[in-house]
């Protein structure tokens, strides 16, 4: 193993011993432009694992109920309700609209300004309320800081380039979830255990696709070969903003970022943040040679220090 912590890596699952002949690397590609909020991955997701139920927990915050990736939760989906500003009409994208009781025209049934600034009463608006929703998942970073600091082996990288945390063999002591630069991995109260998504590795055994992109009804969450879906991704990217969304663009997708690519990726509508996703990801293993060097320089500097005394007081 070459024990790489930064930059372009074209096969983990080489770097972390497979032979050559392994399967493919595969991944996640989340569209947002056609997640619909409907949480069927949650769902799928929590089914096939066995995962503890979360409880009805009312947030305040729009429908989402389960606020975050966590120990049992490894799909989440956010929502995001925005006010789209009205000087910019929204773009069909072919999925169901809606609008505030406020911006509902009853002579026509629909949202005012669904046309335009200009397209009659009310278009003096703020805009159509839109929402901006994603299903989240661990992002199987190339690069992993949690594989970096796992003192048992508990998490390691498995012949399709994910990462799966085996958690009879995990002591709980955290530090991969302090190390995750996403803020996925969490520890199950009632056994200290670390847990996150494993991209179904079972069933990837058996040729199976993920429970939650099985159950995705509009193909928002895509699996596959991860060169296949990163093209997809940009020629998606293409056909929306040619039709006018030039707000979309990829996440983790770029093999030259600070983890490495992921290997589960997004087409975002907004700015990371928006979404509750970090704006420029770095693994936050990547200066520990660095961090080794000047430790052992400030230690020698300390013991030629100590010993100089000694070494006084003897004369």
């Amino acid at each position: 193993m070459s024990n790489r912590l930064a930059g372009p890596l074209a096969d983990p699952a080489a770097d972390a011993g497979h032979p050559d002949d392994h399967p493919q690397r595969v991944g996640f590609f989340t569209d947002t432009s056609v997640c619909i909020g409907c949480k069927a991955c949650e769902v799928a997701c929590k089914e096939w694992n066995a995962l503890p139920e979360d409880g009805l927990n009312f947030l305040g915050q729009s429908y989402d109920n389960t606020g975050a990736l966590g120990a049992s939760t490894w799909r989440h989906v956010a929502f995001v309700e925005q006010q789209a500003p009205a000087a910019r009409p929204a773009v069909d994208l072919g999925m169901p609209g809606m609008g505030t009781p406020a911006q509902l025209d009853p002579a026509t049934a629909r949202t005012v300004g669904e046309d335009g600034p200009d397209s009659g009463a009310g278009a003096e608006d703020a805009g159509a309320l839109r929402w901006l929703m994603s299903s989240d998942v661990c992002k199987h970073c190339t690069h992993a800081a949690c594989l970096d600091v796992c003192p048992t082996g508990a998490l390691f990288r498995t012949e399709f380039g994910t990462v799966v945390v085996q958690d009879d063999v995990c002591n709980g002591c955290g530090y991969c979830v302090s190390a995750c630069p996403y803020g996925v991995i969490d520890i199950r109260p009632d056994n200290g255990g670390a847990f996150k998504c494993t991209m179904c590795y079972d069933r990837l055994g058996d040729g199976l696709e993920p429970a939650c992109a099985k159950a995705c009804p509009t193909k928002s969450i895509q699996f596959g070969p991860l060169d296949e879906l990163r093209e997809r991704a940009r020629e998606r990217v293409a056909t929306l903003q040619e039709a006018g969304v030039d707000t979309a663009r990829l996440y983790g997708a770029d093999p030259d970022d600070g983890v490495g690519g992921d290997g589960a990726f997004f087409l975002l509508l907004d700015e990371p943040e928006v979404y509750g996703l970090p704006p420029d990801p770095v693994v936050t293993t990547r200066d520990l040679p660095a961090m080794w060097r000047q430790a052992g320089l400030a230690a020698a500097t300390v013991a030629v220090a100590v010993a100089a005394s000694f070494l006084g007081r003897r004369r």
